[in-house]
């Protein structure tokens, strides 16, 4: 009788179990954009030599991943690639990802940037994050900020600190306010 009520209840359980997992495939499945959308950003965070000097988007139209953005490095081109190949659903990827020259002129600028604009004392508690908000994007001495920051006059410093640097010919400051919620 016990044994029999066992068997009954793991049935039941792998029943709910089995109906939950194809509910979810169900809805990954019918091209739930906001949930492909939500992996592709989770698997780019997550490449491990993405950094703050790195600038990663994508578009998502159907099961086709567009990737853009600039890198320093070729390997973390052929990563995010690699990374959203094996997202469920994702059948084409296009990587449009531009890798930035190598030069050092470029490293001395990046590092001056980071030091202007993350240790100045209103932007410092976004230093603290795992990959910082602000990214920034040197390429041939020219400079762009990139990412989201809380107000607007985070956005108008991080620029201004931006252009404090030697040795840079511009600044572009693509910073977005973040929403309020």
């Amino acid at each position: 009788m016990k044994r029999t009520i066992l068997v009954l209840a793991l049935a039941i359980a792998l029943g709910a179990v089995q109906t939950v997992s194809s509910a979810q495939a169900g809805q990954r499945g019918s091209g739930n954009q906001a949930w492909l959308m939500n992996e592709v950003r989770s698997q780019l965070v997550l490449l491990p030599y993405y950094s703050l000097f790195d600038n990663l988007a994508y578009k998502v139209e159907g099961s086709k991943v567009t990737l853009l953005g600039q890198v320093t490095q070729p390997y973390i081109k052929d990563e995010a690639a690699k990374a959203v190949k094996g997202i469920e659903g994702v059948e084409t990827v296009d990587n449009q990802i531009q890798v930035l020259p190598l030069s050092r002129m470029d490293n001395q600028i990046r590092r001056a940037e980071f030091r202007s604009i993350y240790s100045f004392p209103s932007l410092q508690r976004y230093s603290n994050m795992a990959v910082p908000p602000i990214h920034i994007i040197v390429a041939n001495g020219h400079v762009t900020l990139e990412g989201v920051v809380d107000n607007e006059a985070d956005k108008n410093t991080a620029g201004i600190r931006a252009k404090t640097v030697s040795n840079v010919f511009s600044v572009t400051n693509n910073l977005r306010v973040q929403k309020e919620r």
